[in-house]
């Protein structure tokens, strides 16, 4: 990321900050609905297939009718493979934060750390696509460095893409 993008990127998030413009708990809540409807079109695709019962691809369709729908309040303009790159952040999140606690349940708590901590990481992500925060070319190079993001408040460290969710997205803000 370039000094200039990189300063644009600072005065977006502090003016996204200061604005408070979004209803950002709101869309966090749609956001979780939208990973389990995603799962909810896995389970009866998978259960159409393993009990041969036509009847279980119908719900799909509704599902993913729903699932668009709801996208849409929180997706309206987007350009290239924007939808579907929200979309798969969405799931692959929702599929590692599960396989987080399954770890959990089988007593491999670091593994599940690990797990837990690349699911946040790909919602930030999300949250960072769907703010229009960062330049998608880059999207799959996002590390640390290219938010070397300073608060003046108590940030002692460079920003990362889920500082950045941390602090405009909270769904206990009402």
């Amino acid at each position: 990321m370039d000094e200039q993008k990189f300063k644009q990127l600072i005065e977006k998030v502090q003016n996204l900050k200061k604005a408070n413009k979004f209803d950002l708990s709101t869309d966090e809540d749609l956001s979780i609905a939208v990973m389990n409807l995603i799962s909810l079109e896995e389970h009866f695709f998978f259960t159409a297939e393993k009990t041969q019962k036509e009847e279980y691809f119908d719900f799909i369709k509704e599902i993913r009718e729903m699932r668009k729908t709801l996208m849409k309040k929180m997706i309206e303009e987007y350009e290239g493979e924007v939808w579907c790159i929200a979309k798969h952040l969405l799931a692959a999140s929702m599929r590692l934060m599960e396989v987080a606690t399954k770890l959990q349940t089988d007593k491999k708590d670091e593994e599940a750390k690990d797990m837990f901590k690349k699911s946040y990481h790909l919602y930030a992500m999300f949250w960072a696509v769907r703010l229009k925060m960062v330049d998608l070319s880059n999207v799959k190079k996002i590390n640390d460095d290219q938010l070397n993001v300073h608060d003046s408040g108590d940030m002692k460290k460079p920003w990362s893409v889920e500082d950045i969710v941390n602090k405009l997205v909270n769904c206990c803000d009402e």
